[in-house]
Formats: structure tokens, sequence, C-alpha cells
């Protein structure tokens, strides 16, 4: 038994969920989304939650049954609240600015590090330092974060690098001279 799939997904108020057969329409201030959901899950609405079933006890549908009703508790989330990123950049000279629909960063390379911000996300740098991601989709949020992170993650010796907010790097000790 899926334990996150036994557990009913509250709807918020101001959230408007519809289900058609296994398609799932989500509406919300913040936005709106829909989720096709495998033909073996069912979905009911009984007053302000959703329930999820699925058809059998085999190991595919126990694993849809939790995925989707995690995907969709996202979705809700995603249009009331939203999802937010922080990414911090240490390094002497190290620094990220907006430019019209482009994160451009400076990393030590010998050319900008520009990307394009996906549609349906906004970034935002209060400081240099700061890189701020925002949208509904959880899952592009963490993957336009990720792909920054990427370019130069934190390197162990002297922490220069692109980290997540709150991430800890553990330091190294450098190379030691003997005489």
């Amino acid at each position: 038994m899926s334990r996150v799939g036994q557990k009913p997904v509250e709807i918020p108020k101001g959230v408007k969920l519809a289900v058609n057969q296994s398609l799932v329409n989500i509406e919300g201030p913040k936005g709106k989304f829909s989720f096709s959901m495998s033909p073996r899950i069912k979905g009911t609405v009984k007053e302000n939650h959703l329930i999820l079933e699925r058809q059998s006890d085999m190991i595919m549908d126990k694993a849809l049954h939790g995925t989707s009703r995690s995907v969709i508790a996202n979705m809700i989330k995603g249009v009331t609240d939203g999802f937010v990123k922080e990414l911090q950049i240490e390094g002497v000279g190290f620094k990220a600015a907006i430019q019209g629909k482009q994160l451009n960063l400076a990393l030590g390379f010998t050319h900008p590090v520009i990307f394009d911000i996906p549609e349906g996300l906004t970034a935002e740098t209060p400081k240099p330092t700061i890189v701020i991601i925002k949208g509904i989709d959880k899952v592009k949020v963490g993957h336009f974060a990720a792909k920054i992170r990427k370019v130069y993650e934190a390197e162990p010796y002297k922490g220069k690098g692109v980290r997540y907010a709150g991430e800890v790097v553990r330091r190294k000790a450098g190379k030691t001279v003997t005489k």
C-alpha cells in the first residue's frame, strides 16, 4: 500500500480542481496546470479533498499512485504559493546580473556565462552574489537552478562557486609543504 498515495490532497480556497477521467486541471491565483494521470489511477473530489485510488496492488500501480499524488500536491502548492530557489555565488569577482530576459554570470571564465530565463520563471539578483529563481512549476524552478549551479559547483578547497542557499560545502585541507 502506498502511504503517500493514501493521503488525501487538500484543495485550498481559491483553487479550482477538475478531474476528467485521467486528466487533472488545476487553476489558482498564480496560474494554471494540467496533468495527465495514468488510466490505472482514478481521482475523485470529495468536499475540499482529492482522493486518488489505484486499480490493483501491482508494484507499478503503487508507484504511480504515490507519484501522482505528489505531483498534484506540488501543482496545487505552485498555483497558490509558488516555488523559490536561492543560489549564492562565492569568489572574488564572481557576480550575477539580470539583463532583460537573460541571466549574466561572471564566474572567472574568459567569457560571461549567459542563460535565457525560461518561460514561466522569474529571476532576481537583489545582490550581485545572490540569484533568486521563482515560478509555479517545481520541476522548472529546480532544473533551472541546477543548470546554473552546474556551471561552477562550489569546490572544496577555496569554497568558490555557485551553491544553494544553506548548502554546506565541506572544506578540505590543501597540500602541505614538507622540508
